[in-house]
């Protein structure tokens, strides 16, 4: 991985020195006992996932700046990321990015036209009829999980939430996807961790 940049953005140079900053502060860190060892293939995939992360966050303020978003426009973290699901489902990366509230400013910006129908809704409770059924008061004060599912009425708008945070979720990563793939060349050696081409990804089949 020698050489100075680790990528261009929309034609803008990356140097490798920001990769080399990132690195440094997490083993530097509180968790640099759980890193892998530099120059390793792991050690190697790390700074690869650093630059997607490095090159992501550069598309990522550009795009709020050019949409004139502020960080008053950003709704919280939680909001966007509930639990570990939604961060599985978003993408580890684009979780990372979202810890800035710019970066959520433009999710929210992205995603402003997404929308669930009353079929979805209807289809997810059939579906998952006690997904979000209140608990019932068990013995000695425990409470015990439904048996009866409730009307639908009564949990639409929980199942619309649900629905519209994954919609909303996948939206944005489709669209951060093309975005990258647009405007972001990655240098040799600094490939995309899951690229079968490159040598140090380990999933084969």
């Amino acid at each position: 991985m020698s050489g100075h940049l680790i990528a261009t953005v929309a034609g803008v140079a990356v140097p490798v020195d920001e990769v080399d900053e990132w690195e440094a502060r997490l083993r530097s860190g509180p968790r640099a006992a759980a890193l892998p060892a530099s120059g390793t293939s792991e050690g190697r995939q790390l700074r690869r996932w650093l630059t997607q992360l490095i090159v992501t966050e550069r598309l990522v303020t550009a795009e709020a700046a050019a949409r004139g978003l502020t960080v008053a426009d950003a709704p919280t973290e939680a909001d966007l990321l509930p639990d570990v699901t939604a961060r599985l489902e978003i993408g580890s990366v684009a979780a990372a990015v979202l810890a800035d509230p710019r970066a959520r400013a433009l999710f929210a910006d992205v995603t402003a036209g997404v929308e669930v129908t009353d079929d979805d809704v209807a289809g997810y409770h059939v579906r998952n009829p006690l997904r979000f059924a209140a608990l019932c008061p068990g013995a000695h004060g425990w409470r015990a999980p439904a048996v009866v599912p409730p009307p639908l009425g009564q949990v639409r708008h929980a199942i619309t939430e649900h629905l519209l945070g994954a919609a909303r979720r996948r939206a944005f990563r489709v669209w951060l996807d093309a975005h990258r793939a647009a405007l972001v060349r990655l240098a040799p050696g600094y490939e995309h961790p899951g690229d079968p081409r490159q040598p140090d990804n380990t999933h084969r089949h």
